[in-house]
């Protein structure tokens, strides 16, 4: 497995497995996100990565990068130009090949990322190609439930892990996330078959709320890490962010867990209410939607026995694939909540409103 260099760690090449977590203020304040990184880091968290979805949040990049010793990554979203605004600032650029389709159509997704790729080797960056079932390549993924789109994130990150050999970078590592933790099992070690030499960045997307939360990355994480597949690991819990290092702790239990043997065994299986809910990031439309998810779990208690799916989402990103794909789905704005069944949109709501609004929904189905 080739080495890679983020910031002041390497991972591959035999280096131990690096933890990562994510600040979850708001990237343009600049003091949280400055405190929020050196506590993540201070409290094991080789790498921490930030949002960027603007100008302003490129800005403050700048200045955050002065304050804190964190190795940072940065995650793209649409806009990919920002990548040669934040690439001087940060040790990582994390981009999305599902979201580099949403904009600029006219401009090829080669394009995009031979800019993104320019911009990492001008700065000496590395780069991650993060596939995510919940925002799949619109030209790839085909909806398919039958294999839960492992084919689908498979030929992105073998397409995406190709083109860029082509650009002579190497500088690169590959994740294949997915909510659901036997389609996180069965789509890296495909890839990893196929592609031993790059390292792979492992995570249950949208794991959700402790203790399922936990159980869920488990469950895929350490069967992986147990076979030698993995250089680096995040735990995605539905957290505050006074609490963003529970991440790590869960990152570290697992790493311990896999050093002593004690493999979480047998495969996933939903028996039972599962709730998707994502971590809380600088995305996140609301700071009410921790609170929310956590109501939510609370007010389903009378039905955890039945194997229903509902995804609480914090924002466009991953809301749309993940609530579409459930039973019930919770996809939050600034202001107001959309509600859908099946994927199909019910109505929008208040915060205030919401949970009633879906309890009276699960029951007129049933």
């Amino acid at each position: 497995m080739r080495l890679v260099r983020i910031g002041t760690i390497s991972i591959g090449g035999g280096n131990p497995v690096a933890i990562q977590s994510m600040a979850a203020t708001k990237t343009s304040d600049i003091k949280a996100t400055v405190s929020t990184c050196q506590r993540l880091a201070d409290a094991g968290a080789s790498v921490v990565r930030i949002a960027v979805d603007s100008k302003n949040d490129a800005a403050a990049l700048s200045e955050i990068r002065k304050q804190t010793t964190a190795n940072l990554s940065v995650d793209l979203q649409e806009n990919y130009k920002l990548a040669e605004l934040v690439a001087p600032h940060v040790d990582k650029i994390r981009y999305n090949p599902g979201h580099l389709h949403h904009s600029e159509t006219q401009t090829s997704w080669k394009d995009k990322v031979k800019f993104i790729v320019q911009a990492a080797k001008d700065n000496n960056c590395a780069i991650r190609i993060g596939v995510n079932c919940g925002s799949l390549d619109p030209t790839l993924s085909q909806n398919n439930k039958t294999d839960k789109n492992i084919d689908p994130m498979i030929r992105s990150a073998i397409e995406h892990a190709e083109f860029i050999d082509t650009l002579n970078f190497t500088q690169y590592c590959v994740s294949i996330k997915s909510s659901d933790p036997d389609t996180v099992i069965a789509a890296n070690r495909r890839f990893y078959n196929i592609r031993p030499d790059i390292p792979l960045h492992l995570g249950v997307t949208e794991a959700g709320l402790l203790p399922e939360g936990l159980i869920k990355s488990r469950a895929a994480l350490e069967p992986l890490l147990a076979d030698g597949i993995g250089a680096t690991l995040r735990v995605s819990l539905t957290v505050s962010n006074n609490r963003k290092e529970e991440e790590i702790i869960a990152g570290k239990l697992i790493l311990d867990n896999v050093k002593n043997g004690k493999i979480y065994s047998g495969s996933w299986k939903q028996t039972a209410l599962n709730i998707i809910s994502c971590p809380s990031c600088a995305r996140v439309e609301n700071d009410r939607f921790v609170t929310l998810a956590e109501q939510i779990y609370e007010k389903t208690r009378p039905i955890q026995n039945y194997p229903l799916t509902i995804a609480v989402m914090g924002c466009r990103v991953n809301g749309p694939g993940e609530t579409d794909n459930a039973d019930f789905g919770v996809w939050c704005g600034t202001n107001s909540v959309n509600l859908k069944h099946k994927g199909t949109i019910i109505g929008t709501f208040s915060y205030n409103e919401i949970v009633t609004k879906l309890l009276e929904l699960i029951k007129s189905c049933f």
